[in-house]
């Protein structure tokens, strides 16, 4: 029998089941000086940009608001319109740095829709390869990413920039 060891994976399940409030709202609280450790990528009028801490590739950010609504219908046209500028410099980040051929962006709106943080809106911005799909994914559930996120949050954190003039 094969044993697959994911040890970060652990922290997930441990903390998801103790979670209160919103890791999404607790990260953009924090001190900005501190986004390195939170893998806070950038911080825009109306939304944030943020690695995955349980990333299905290497690469894939999330944009989520400042405001903690469930829904996109909750959202101004604003933080939507800014949303969308963030997935596009997201876009172009991974295309130059990871050479991506092509993108997954989606949201899961809802618990039962699969969403991890069900009562705040993100969008999952990945980059995608051909041939990137294996049967360890299919089969096992199980993913080989190449690179840890300090690395991955180093070449990405310059690519962001203000979406809205002053």
């Amino acid at each position: 029998m094969d044993y697959l060891w994911s040890p970060w994976r652990y922290q997930y399940i441990r903390e998801g089941s103790r979670r209160n409030g919103c890791p999404f709202c607790d990260m953009a609280r924090r001190d900005p000086a501190r986004d390195r450790e939170c893998y806070i990528l950038y911080r825009a009028r109306l939304n944030f940009v943020f690695l995955n801490l349980y990333p299905y590739t290497t690469g894939h950010v999330l944009v989520a608001p400042y405001a903690h609504v469930a829904s996109l219908s909750e959202l101004g046209d604003e933080t939507l319109q800014e949303m969308m500028i963030l997935a596009r410099q997201a876009e172009a980040a991974l295309k130059t740095t990871y050479h991506a051929e092509g993108y997954n962006a989606g949201m899961n709106l809802g618990k039962c829709a699969g969403a991890g943080v069900a009562d705040h809106v993100h969008l999952h911005f990945l980059p995608r390869w051909v041939g990137d799909t294996n049967f360890a994914s299919v089969v096992s559930e199980t993913r080989v990413l190449p690179e840890d996120l300090s690395t991955t949050y180093d070449k990405l954190v310059g690519f962001f920039r203000k979406t809205t003039p002053e």
